[in-house]
């Protein structure tokens, strides 16, 4: 008996050591944390979204995506211009690819002009110090030749790039619906 209640005895000092270093490992404060989770969300790749990067950037990146809009509507190449990383890559629903300059000089040299161009449901995932953007692109263009009118139904897909404190269009493709 008395070396069964030994036993539960050093049973119960071996939990209770357990317990005081499990307690020691959980208390620890959140400069201990952020190295280790910060690595996680950059370790995960292109599926994890860092939090502390989300709610600045998204706005700043939602206001670049509707600026590019209003300049694309108007025509406006200037407008679109400082949005545009020097490495565009812009690929049309036709499957035609422009790099920055050949965008802008089609944009100043259209034979068309917008009379209508949403960007419907976008949504905006950071990845760091990227950016991956969706939207529906639903327009019409009026062509100044004829005066013909031809509706435009794309999927669109940029990715944005942080270049310093701005976001920059990195690409772009476009896909018909």
């Amino acid at each position: 008996m008395r070396a069964a209640a030994r036993q539960s005895n050093l049973w119960l000092q071996h939990c209770d050591h357990n317990q005081k270093r499990m307690e020691e490992t959980m208390n620890i404060d959140r400069r201990q944390l952020a190295l280790p989770v910060l690595a996680l969300g950059l370790g995960v790749g292109l599926m994890s979204v860092v939090p502390a990067f989300a709610g600045a950037d998204e706005d700043a990146i939602a206001k670049n995506v509707e600026a590019f809009r209003a300049a694309q509507a108007a025509g406006n190449a200037e407008g679109i211009a400082p949005l545009c990383a020097e490495e565009l890559s812009y690929s049309h629903s036709s499957g035609a690819v422009d790099d920055k300059a050949a965008l802008l000089a089609g944009i100043k040299n259209a034979k068309y002009k917008w009379t209508s161009l949403e960007y419907k449901n976008p949504t905006i995932r950071i990845v760091g110090p990227a950016a991956i953007v969706r939207f529906n692109f639903v327009g019409e263009q009026e062509f100044a030749a004829d005066g013909k009118k031809v509706p435009q139904n794309l999927h669109i897909l940029m990715n944005w790039q942080k270049q310093g404190s701005d976001w920059k269009l990195l690409s772009r493709s476009a896909t018909k619906l």
